[in-house]
């Protein structure tokens, strides 16, 4: 079970100690998503020495953190990514979130609201498009995935279990449509193949020709969706 640890300093930084049965060492990473720092222990290694370890590295930890790009709280006259295209986030007298020549226009009332709403406003739009290509690539390969979720999960973009569960990270929505495609493809396409052989590949090209474009775009762009903060 993971552990919580503050390392004191200017700045104190927050240490998640994850023990790992398979890790052969000790491992620093530092996420450019989120910030999270994560320590990760191999079976034997004592806390006393983990910390150390970490302590040592205290000056290249505050090095990465410094140079992650700030997180950024939409708020009316931001500009906020939606289906591949910058959108104006402006506001109106309506009471829900609407897409408005090429603006998404919050309720005036309850500003500090916006973030939230916003957050609201992706997801539905998110759930739809997604439940659209899972259906359409579901189809095309034969398959029936069961549970669709969404998440605001930083370390993968969609999942697909044994059970044939299919998660999905509602930011995809922010990206250009066929990202969002790509990846509802990728995950339908372990139903049928559940491991990235060839095999799993090739069944990918089948509902989504051309995917190493879209694939290369998220690699690249990961970042940027991101560096939006929608909750405090």
């Amino acid at each position: 079970m993971g552990e919580k640890v503050i390392l004191p300093g200017d700045p104190p930084i927050a240490l998640d100690i994850k023990p790992s049965s398979r890790a052969r060492r000790l491992s620093l990473r530092v996420s450019r998503l989120d910030g999270r720092v994560t320590l990760t222990l191999p079976p034997g290694a004592s806390r006393r020495h983990a910390l150390a370890f970490v302590e040592d590295k205290a000056d290249w930890i505050r090095r990465h953190l410094a140079d992650r790009p700030d997180a950024e709280r939409p708020m009316p006259g931001a500009t906020l990514p939606f289906r591949g295209a910058d959108h104006t986030v402006t506001t109106g007298p309506g009471r829900s979130v609407r897409l408005s020549n090429g603006a998404i226009e919050v309720p005036h009332r309850d500003p500090e609201r916006t973030p939230a709403r916003l957050m609201a406003f992706l997801k539905h739009q998110a759930r739809g498009a997604l439940v659209e290509a899972v259906d359409r690539h579901a189809a095309t390969l034969g398959v029936s995935p069961a549970k669709l979720t969404l998440r605001d999960t930083r370390s993968r973009w969609g999942s697909c279990s044994v059970r044939g569960d299919l998660m999905f990270s509602w930011r995809l929505v922010m990206a250009p449509p066929e990202v969002l495609d790509y990846v509802a493809a990728h995950e339908v396409a372990h139903l049928v193949e559940m491991n990235h052989s060839r095999a799993f590949w090739d069944t990918v090209a089948r509902t989504c020709p051309g995917f190493e474009a879209p694939r290369r775009w998220l690699k690249q762009n990961a970042e940027a969706l991101h560096r939006f903060r929608f909750r405090d």
